[in-house]
C-alpha cells in the first residue's frame, strides 16, 4: 500500500505538476539525468532571456528559434533511432573479446531457448547488441542501445506528421508565452511561475504524463501529449487578443474584457493544479464538446457523436446561416410599412422554416447519408462490398431506406411549408395574435409535457400508488402481443405535432415579423449585428421546437415572466429574449440535476452505517459538501461532468447476442415509443435502464432530432455481482405495500402511497417511468444435458436419431447421385458391401448405445444395420421425386452404413474412446456439435467431398439433439417406436422452422440478424468450478421491461469519478468502495456499464439511430411520410374507389352484390363451402407466426403420431358467410 501511494505521488501527482518529469528509480542514471537536464533547460531558457534581454522582437526571435531547433533535433534523432530499431540491422561487436563473448553466447543460445544444465547454475551476461545507424549512403555508426530504454527516455511519434505537429506546438508555446512576458502581463514571482507552466507544456511534447488524470484508457495515450500545449496556446492566444482589444480607447465594455483577461491569466497560472485534478479533458474531447455546445446553443443543433460529426454539424449550420443572412439583410436594409411585409422578408421566413425543418430531421453523423449517396453514384462498388461479406447485415440497408424516405418526404413537406409560410407572413395576421399564441403554447405544453406524463408515471407525483392512465398491458402478467395503441397516446401525439409544427412556428414567425418591423426602422447594434442575431435566434428556436419541445413551454413562460415583469428594462426584443432564456434555462436544468444528485448522494440517511467510522466521518463531510457545491456551479457553466470523491465476474460473452438483438428491436421502435410518450419526458443525454428477468440494459439517448433518436445500449451481466443484484432488487421491489409513517405503521389511503414510501421515492436519483414496456426479443429455455443423457436409454435414442438424421440429410442432398456413382467413394467402401463385415471397436460400439449392436458378434454388421434402419432409408428414398435404388444390396445402403459407422467412430474419437462415461460422451458430442471432427484413417474417404461432413453429418448431429430433447421433455415412452412418416415430417418441419447450430457458428449470428423465430444450441458452461452442458432453446416473443430513468448528471459524475480513480490514481482493488451497491444512485449498475477499463459491460452497441417511420403504430396515426409517389398512389386509389362505388350504385341491388369482393353474389345454402369461404376462414387473424405454426405442428405430429385432416367443417364460433362465385 505504501509503495503504491509513493508511486502514485511520484508518477501521477508530481509528474502532472511538472508536465511529465519525475525521478524513476527503475530507470538508469542516463535517462533520469536526461529528463532532469531537459526540464531545466526548458525552464531556464525563457526565464534567463526575459531577465537578460529587453522585451524586443530580437529576444522573441532568439527564444523561438532556439526552441524550434532544439525540438527538431530531438524529434529527428528519436525518429531515426526508432527507424533503426524497426529495420533491425544488428552488427557484431568489433573487439576480440566481444567477438569471443558473442560466440560463446551464440553457442549457448543457438540450440535452445531454454538454459542448459551448465548455464542454469550460473547466469551468463547478456550479449551487447549494436544497431547500425545509417548517416549517409554507405556510412553508419554502431549504436549500443535498445528500444525499451529509448521509449523510457522519450515518447515515440509514429510518423512525420506527428513530429511536425509536436514541433509546431512547441514553437507556438514559446511564441505566445514569450509574447505575454514581453507585454508585462506577469511580475515578480509570477514570471517564474509562468516559466514553469511553459516548461511543463513543452516537456509534455517530449515525455508526457502517462497516465494522465484526463486519460480514459490505461497505457500510453498519444493525445494526452498534445493536450497541455494545445490548452496553453488557446488560453495565451485569448489573453493576447483581449490585451490588444483593451488597448483600444473606444471599447464600450472594457470591464468584460478585463474580467476575461483575469480569468484566462488565472487559469493559465493554475495549469499544474488543473491537470492534476483532471479538470481539462483531452484536447479532442474538448473540441467535440466546444463545437457541440456552439451548435446546440447558437444554431439549435442536437448533438455530436464525434469530432467529424461536430465539424459536419457546424459546417451545415454555418452554410444555412450564410444563406439566410443574405435574405434577412436585404429585407431589413430599408424600412417598411407595418401593413405591408416585404416579399423578401416573407421569403426569408419561408426559407428559415424550411431549412430549420430539414436540418432538425437530419442526423449529425453523415455516415448513412454518405452511404446513400455512394449507393446512387457508385452502385457497382457497393454491390462488390456486399458480395464480399459473409453475413449480410440488414441494418445498414434499413437505415439507408429510412434516410431516403425522409429526404423524399422533406422535398414535399418543405415545398408546402415554404408556400404556407410565405403566404402567412405576407399578411398582418401575426400583429395581433401574440397573447393568444402564448396562452395556447402554455396550455398545450402543460397538458402535453406535464399532465399526461405525470398521469402515466408508475407513481404519479410520487403520491399515487399506480398510474392513472394505464396501458392495456399493465394488468397482464406476461403480455404476448404488441403493445396496444391507447386513446391518450393518440391524444399525446396529436398535441405534440400541433405544438411543434403549428404553435411554436407561429410564435417564432410572429416574433420575427414584429422584430423585423422594429429593426427595419431602428438599428440597435448595427445592421449586420441585428441581422445576424435575428437569423441565429430564429434558426435556433425553430430547430429546437422541431426537435424536442418538451421544455419549450417552460422556457417560454420564464421568458414572458422574467422580461415582462421582473426585468422589463433588460428586454431587447422578444426573439432575442427567448433565445437568451433558452440557453439560461438549459444551464439551470443541468444545475438542478447536479444539485439533485448531490443531495441524494450525500444525504446522511442514505449512507449504510456499517461501522463507527461513518459516525466519525460524517461531520467532516460538511466542508467537502460546500466544495462540492462550488464545483457544481463551475461544472454547470462549462457543461462538464460532476465527479464526487466518495468513496467482477464476467458472464459468457456469447450472451451478448441477446443485447445485440435488443438493440435492433430498439432501433425499430424506440423513436416511435418516445413520441408516444411511453418513456415519459426525454431530452438529449438522458439515461435509462431496461430491467427484465435476466436482461438489464443501460440505454443512453445521444441525439434527439425531429423524427429520429440516436442511442447507445450497454448490456449488463446476466448473473451480476452481489451489489448488482441488490440494486436490481431495489428497482423491481414495489413500495405499494409499505404502510409505515416515520416509526409507526398507520397504513395509507386507497391508491395512495404511505408517507415513508413517498419520502423515499423523492430521495432517489432514479424513478420508474414504465413497468410494462414491450420489446421483441428472445426468451431462454435451459435444459441440463447431463441430466437428460444420464439414462442409457436416452443415449441410445440420441445415437438412433443421430444416424437417422444423417440418413435423412444424405438422401435429401442434391449430390446423392454423384456420391453414389463416385468411383473413389465406391472403391473405398468395398469392405462395407460385404454382409459378413463386422465393426468391432469396443470404444465406439456398445450394446448400451447402439440399437444395431449384435451381442454375439461383439459389433455391428451390415445385416444388423439394415434390420434397424432399412425401413427408414426406404421411406426417405420414396419421398424423392427422382427414384433411387434402395434395396438391401444397393449402393445407397452401403453409403448410409458407411456414414453411420463414420459418425459413431467420430463421436468415439472426440470422446477420447470413453463413450461409456457421461462426461466424455458429452464432451465428444459437444465437439461434433461445433463441427470439429477427428476423422480416422479408415474413414478418410469422406474427404472426397467435404459436403458429406458439412451438410450431412454435422446437421445430423444437431438435429438428433433437438429430437432427443423434444422427446425427453414430453415424457414419451422410450420403448415406443415412431412411425417413419411422423419422424420424417417432424425433421422436415424442424429443418425449416428451427435454427440449430453452435453459438460460435456464423449461422447463429445470421439467424439472429434475420430474426428467426426459434433457435437451439448446445453450450458448454464453465463457471465457479462447475462444468455443465446446457441445451439452450430460444423463442422469439415480446419481452416485458421496466423503464427506469436515471439522473444523467449522476451517470456522468460516477463515470468521471471512476476514470480518475482507476486510471490516474491506479486503484486496483476489485472490491473498492466506489462500485459497492448504492440503491439511491444505482452506483454499481452505472459504473459497471461504463466502457472498459472503467466498467465491464457484456455488450456495448455502436451508436444506432431509430427513425419514427419504422414504427407501425405511429405510422398508422400520421399515415407515413409524404412523397410524390405516395400522393399519386393515394389520388389514384381515391379515384378508382369513386369509380367502383359509382358502378356499384348504377342499377344493382347492394344486398345482392358485394362491391368490394368484385361482384360475387351471396349464397344461402348452408352446406356449400367454396374456395372463397375457405380463404376467409384461413385469413382470420392468428397470434402465432407461420414459423411458430410449423414448429407446433411438428411437435403435435411427433407427440401423438396422428395426422389431423381438414374435413370441411366450419367451427360454429366462426360467423362466416358462405359465398359462391357467379356461374
Amino acid at each position: 500500500m505504501g509503495s503504491q501511494l509513493v508511486q502514485t505521488l511520484r508518477q501521477g501527482v508530481w509528474a502532472s505538476l511538472t508536465g511529465g518529469w519525475y525521478h524513476d528509480p527503475d530507470q538508469n542514471k542516463f535517462n533520469n539525468s536526461c529528463h532532469l537536464y531537459l526540464w531545466m533547460f526548458l525552464l531556464m531558457l525563457p526565464l534567463l532571456l526575459h531577465l537578460a534581454l529587453p522585451p524586443t522582437t530580437m529576444a522573441l526571435s532568439i527564444y523561438c528559434t532556439s526552441v524550434t531547433i532544439f525540438f527538431i533535433t530531438i524529434k529527428m534523432v528519436n525518429y531515426r533511432l526508432h527507424v533503426m530499431f524497426d529495420e533491425g540491422d544488428v552488427v557484431t561487436p568489433s573487439s576480440l573479446s566481444d567477438v569471443i563473448q558473442g560466440a560463446e553466447n551464440k553457442s549457448n543460445t543457438s540450440d535452445s531457448c531454454l538454459p542448459s544444465s551448465e548455464t542454469s547454475t550460473q547466469e551468463k551476461p547478456s550479449p551487447k547488441l549494436y544497431y547500425k545507424l545509417k548517416l549517409f549512403p554507405g556510412k553508419w555508426v554502431n549504436i549500443l542501445y535498445d528500444r525499451l530504454t529509448l521509449l523510457a527516455l522519450l515518447d515515440r511519434n509514429q510518423d512525420v506528421v506527428e513530429n511536425i505537429v509536436a514541433v509546431f506546438l512547441a514553437f507556438l508555446v514559446a511564441f505566445l508565452g514569450f509574447i505575454l512576458l514581453n507585454h508585462g502581463c506577469f511580475k515578480d514571482i509570477w514570471v517564474f511561475q509562468f516559466c514553469v507552466v511553459i516548461a511543463s507544456c513543452q516537456y509534455s511534447l517530449l515525455k508526457s504524463v502517462q497516465p494522465d488524470a484526463a486519460s480514459p484508457t490505461h497505457g500510453h495515450n498519444q493525445i494526452v501529449a498534445y493536450s497541455r500545449a494545445a490548452y496553453f496556446c488557446i488560453f495565451c492566444g485569448l489573453i493576447w487578443i483581449l490585451e490588444q482589444m483593451l488597448r483600444r480607447k473606444d471599447l464600450p465594455v472594457s470591464t468584460v474584457y478585463v474580467l476575461s483577461v483575469s480569468c484566462s491569466t488565472g487559469l493559465t497560472f493554475c495549469f499544474p493544479i488543473t491537470f492534476v485534478l483532471g479538470l481539462f479533458p483531452q484536447i479532442n474531447t474538448f473540441m467535440i464538446y466546444l463545437l457541440e455546445q456552439i451548435d446546440i446553443h447558437f444554431f439549435g443543433g442536437t448533438a455530436a457523436t464525434g469530432l467529424h460529426s461536430a465539424v459536419y454539424s457546424i459546417f451545415r449550420s454555418l452554410t444555412a446561416l450564410s444563406l439566410l443572412y443574405g435574405f434577412c439583410f436585404g429585407a431589413l436594409k430599408e424600412p417598411w410599412d407595418e401593413q405591408h411585409t416585404p416579399a423578401l422578408f416573407s421569403g426569408f421566413c419561408g426559407l428559415l422554416v424550411v431549412l430549420s425543418y430539414h436540418l432538425s430531421g437530419q442526423n449529425s453523423d453523415p455516415t448513412v447519408l454518405m452511404s446513400l449517396i455512394k449507393s446512387k453514384l457508385m452502385p457497382t462498388l457497393v454491390d462488390s462490398e456486399e458480395d464480399s461479406e459473409d453475413i449480410k447485415d440488414p441494418l445498414p440497408e434499413k437505415l439507408i431506406n429510412s434516410v431516403k424516405e425522409i429526404l423524399l418526404s422533406d422535398l414535399v413537406v418543405c415545398s408546402i411549408a415554404y408556400i404556407l409560410t410565405f403566404a402567412i407572413t405576407s399578411s398582418t395576421v401575426f400583429l395581433s395574435l401574440k397573447v393568444v399564441l402564448y396562452a395556447l403554447a402554455g396550455t398545450v405544453g402543460f397538458v402535453t409535457h406535464y399532465l399526461i406524463p405525470q398521469l402515466r408515471k408508475h407513481h404519479p407525483w410520487f403520491w399515487i400508488s399506480h398510474p392513472v392512465l394505464k396501458s392495456n398491458e399493465f394488468s397482464q402478467y406476461e403480455p404476448r402481443d404488441n403493445a396496444q395503441l391507447m386513446w391518450f397516446e393518440r391524444l399525446y401525439v396529436g398535441l405534440l405535432c400541433f405544438e411543434k409544427y403549428v404553435v411554436y412556428p407561429a410564435i417564432i414567425l410572429s416574433a420575427l415579423t414584429n422584430d423585423g418591423f422594429l429593426l427595419s426602422h431602428r438599428k440597435k447594434l448595427g445592421i449586420h449585428c441585428d441581422v445576424l442575431l435575428m437569423t441565429v435566434a430564429g434558426m435556433k428556436l425553430l430547430r429546437a421546437s422541431f426537435c424536442n419541445p418538451s421544455f419549450q413551454f417552460l422556457t417560454l413562460i420564464f421568458t414572458i415572466v422574467f422580461f415582462e415583469f421582473d426585468c422589463s428594462r433588460a428586454s431587447e426584443t422578444f426573439l432575442l429574449d427567448f433565445f437568451i432564456m433558452s440557453i439560461v434555462f438549459h444551464k439551470l436544468s443541468d444545475l438542478l440535476h447536479k444539485l439533485n444528485f448531490i443531495m441524494v448522494y450525500i444525504a446522511p440517511w442514505q449512507i449504510a452505517w456499517g461501522s463507527a467510522f461513518h459516525a466519525f466521518a460524517q461531520p467532516f463531510a460538511v466542508p467537502h459538501s460546500a466544495m462540492l457545491l462550488l464545483q457544481t456551479f463551475i461544472t454547470t457553466l462549462f457543461y462538464t461532468p460532476l465527479s464526487p470523491f466518495l468513496g467482477r465476474c464476467d458472464d459468457n460473452n456469447l450472451n451478448s447476442i441477446f443485447y445485440e438483438y435488443l438493440t435492433r428491436s430498439l432501433q425499430h421502435s424506440l423513436c416511435g415509443d418516445l413520441m408516444l410518450g411511453r418513456w415519459g419526458n426525454y431530452s438529449s443525454g438522458d439515461c435509462f435502464i431496461l430491467a427484465s428477468d435476466y436482461l438489464n440494459a443501460f440505454v443512453h439517448l445521444i441525439e434527439i432530432g425531429n423524427g429520429l433518436v440516436t442511442f447507445q445500449l450497454r448490456g449488463l451481466e446476466f448473473r451480476g455481482t452481489y451489489c448488482q443484484q441488490r440494486e436490481v432488487e431495489a428497482i423491481t421491489e414495489g413500495v405499494e405495500e409499505d404502510d409505515s409513517c416515520c416509526c409507526c405503521e398507520p397504513g395509507h389511503l386507497p391508491h395512495v402511497l404511505s408517507c415513508n414510501a413517498a419520502f423515499n421515492l423523492r430521495w432517489l436519483a432514479w424513478e420508474v417511468t414504465t413497468t410494462k414496456y414491450l420489446l421483441e426479443g428472445y426468451s431462454i429455455s435451459e435444459n441440463n444435458a447431463a441430466a437428460m443423457l444420464q439414462v442409457y436409454d436416452l443415449r441410445k435414442l440420441l445415437i438412433s436419431y443421430y444416424l437417422k438424421s444423417i440418413i435423412y440429410y444424405l438422401i435429401q442432398s442434391l449430390k446423392l447421385q454423384t456420391w453414389i456413382k463416385d468411383p473413389s467413394i465406391t472403391k473405398a467402401l468395398v469392405s462395407y458391401t460385404k454382409w459378413h463385415h463386422i465393426e468391432r471397436d469396443p470404444a465406439v460400439f456398445s450394446v448400451k448405445t447402439d440399437e444395431d449392436y449384435v451381442h454375439c458378434l461383439q459389433g455391428v454388421t451390415r445385416a444388423s444395420f439394415c434390420n434397424v434402419y432399412l425401413e427408414w432409408i426406404q421411406y426417405c428414398a420414396n419421398k424423392l421425386e427422382e427414384p433411387v435404388d434402395c434395396d438391401e444390396d444397393s449402393p445407397l445402403i452401403t453409403l448410409c452404413y458407411a456414414l453411420s459407422v463414420l459418425g459413431r467412430r467420430s463421436l468415439g474419437t472426440a470422446s477420447h474412446n470413453m463413450s461409456n462415461s457421461l462426461e466424455s460422451f458429452l464432451y465428444g458430442f459437444n465437439t461434433l456439435f461445433k463441427g470439429d471432427f477427428r476423422i480416422a484413417t479408415k474413414d478418410e474417404w469422406v474427404f472426397t467431398d467435404m459436403d458429406l461432413l458439412q451438410k450431412v453429418v454435422v446437421p445430423g448431429v444437431r438435429m438428433s439433439l433437438n429430437l432427443t430433447s423434444t422427446r425427453s421433455d414430453h415424457f414419451t415412452c422410450l420403448e415406443e417406436k415412431e412411425e417413419p412418416a411422423i419422424l420424417y415430417e417432424a425433421i422436415s418441419n424442424y429443418k425449416t422452422s428451427l435454427v440449430i447450430c453452435h453459438e460460435s457458428d456464423p449461422a447463429w449470428r445470421k439467424a439472429f440478424l434475420s430474426s428467426r423465430d426459434t433457435l437451439l444450441t448446445l453450450r458448454h458452461m464453465v463457471d465457479d468450478g462447475t462444468d455443465e452442458y446446457k441445451i439452450i432453446m430460444l423463442y422469439k416473443r415480446h419481452l416485458s421491461f421496466k423503464v427506469i430513468k436515471i439522473n444523467k448528471e449522476c451517470v456522468r459524475g460516477l463515470w468521471a469519478g471512476q476514470q480518475q480513480e482507476l486510471v490516474f490514481l491506479r486503484n486496483r482493488n476489485p472490491e473498492r468502495g466506489s462500485i459497492q451497491n448504492s440503491k439511491q444512485a444505482l452506483r454499481n449498475m452505472i459504473n459497471s456499464s461504463c466502457d472498459q477499463p472503467l466498467g465491464y459491460p457484456m455488450y456495448v452497441s455502436p451508436l444506432t439511430t431509430s427513425y419514427m417511420g419504422t414504427h407501425k403504430q405511429l405510422r398508422s396515426i400520421w399515415g407515413g411520410p409524404l412523397s410524390l409517389d405516395g400522393i399519386k398512389t393515394w389520388l389514384l386509389s381515391k379515384w378508382v374507389r369513386k369509380d367502383n362505388l359509382t358502378s356499384c350504385n348504377s342499377g344493382v341491388n347492394m344486398e345482392d352484390v358485394d362491391c368490394a369482393g368484385g361482384g360475387s353474389s351471396l349464397s344461402h345454402n348452408p352446406n356449400s363451402i367454396t374456395s372463397q369461404s375457405l380463404s376467409l376462414y384461413q385469413a382470420r387473424p392468428n397470434r402465432t407466426s407461420q414459423a411458430n405454426r410449423q414448429h407446433t405442428a411438428g411437435l403435435v405430429l411427433y407427440r401423438r403420431g396422428t395426422h389431423d385432416t381438414f374435413k370441411g367443417i366450419v367451427h360454429p364460433s366462426y360467423n362466416i358467410k358462405l359465398v359462391s362465385l357467379p356461374g
